[in-house]
């Protein structure tokens, strides 16, 4: 029989991309499925993200918060399952204020947590970000490693986590919670580094790069963290906690050459700005838990991937560019 599945945050980034995903019948086991999405369309959530399956018969959207309970009530019954990912997710947004992101990410949780544990919901998929463990100097974090966040998205962040977790230990929540590193792909709110330089170096405007560009990130397709998040809500094991990565490490400053490139500009369009505040040098997750137990492996190669992220940008302006007028980035 189908599943039901409500997608909070679904209007967003990543879960709009599950969403498109799951309604394409792009994961086994999801055939079929009906796909309830719940976002508050903050600033990052945009319906035209979920234009190319706004007409399938098997979506619908409701636009409300994870913090009212009551509209969690009356939409829980009947759903066989949550995938969790809604939530304030700008490292320099928390810094300036993170009033919102303790409100949405760990208030936001719990309250949907709490309506899951009254409505009896089979399954519930919690979805995180390696920024929890903190920086790395060198290795790669498996899911033991401690929680040793340093900026308050990611202190939010891990919040969120252990109250999940707590839902498990505490209720025998049937519950697993995935750990991915940092994504890129189409309909990426503009903000974010990547969107941020491909649009401004279209437009032969400069980046701002932090420092010497020396953080290192794994850089993830969102195509792949979606497919890995429909393998966890199949097959995961309650309780457990999947990293999800994509397997290339960059700099800053390497990343930056490869936009440069890509878009046909030189480092003249580039100026260093101070550092982020607690900025983390390095991230670097272990996957080889989701790999051995769910035959997870990132599929997209990361250079194809960038120009084909690259090319999208270039053919959807009318997608960024009002976000960019409306943000003033």
């Amino acid at each position: 029989m189908p599943q039901r599945i409500l997608v909070t945050g679904g209007a967003g980034f990543i879960g709009s991309n599950f969403v498109r995903r799951t309604l394409e019948d792009a994961y086994p086991g999801l055939e079929g499925a009906e796909v309830f999405v719940l976002d508050a369309m903050t600033y990052s959530g945009n319906l035209q993200n979920l234009a190319p399956v706004a007409d399938s018969p098997r979506y619908s959207f409701v636009e409300g918060d994870i913090r009212d309970s009551e509209l969690l009530d009356r939409l829980l019954p009947g759903v066989d399952a949550v995938v969790h990912f809604a939530a304030e997710s700008h490292v320099d947004r928390s810094v300036k204020d993170s009033g919102i992101f303790v409100e949405t990410n760990v208030l936001g949780t719990q309250r949907l947590l709490d309506a899951a544990l009254r409505n009896n919901l089979e399954r519930f998929v919690h979805v995180s970000t390696d920024e929890v463990y903190g920086s790395i100097a060198e290795g790669s974090w498996d899911e033991q490693r401690p929680l040793e966040p340093n900026s308050p998205y990611s202190a939010s962040k891990a919040g969120s986590d252990l109250l999940a977790r707590s839902y498990f230990r505490t209720h025998g929540m049937n519950l697993s919670i995935t750990r991915c590193s940092n994504n890129y792909g189409p309909y990426h709110f503009p903000e974010k580094v990547i969107p941020l330089f491909v649009t401004n170096l279209i437009d032969d405007k400069h980046v701002p790069l932090y420092g010497e560009g020396n953080n290192i990130r794994d850089w993830l397709h969102v195509d792949d963290h979606t497919r890995g998040i429909a393998m966890v809500l199949e097959s995961g094991r309650a309780g457990e906690i999947y990293n999800i990565g994509g397997g290339t490490e960059l700099t800053n400053k390497e990343l930056t050459q490869m936009l440069l490139d890509a878009t046909g500009k030189d480092w003249s369009y580039v100026d260093r700005v101070q550092d982020r505040l607690g900025h983390d040098l390095r991230y670097s997750v272990d996957i080889s838990k989701i790999q051995s137990e769910l035959g997870y492996a990132p599929l997209v190669p990361f250079e194809q991937g960038l120009a084909d992220v690259v090319q999208w940008y270039r053919d959807n302006r009318q997608w960024w560019e009002p976000l960019k007028e409306r943000a003033a980035l």
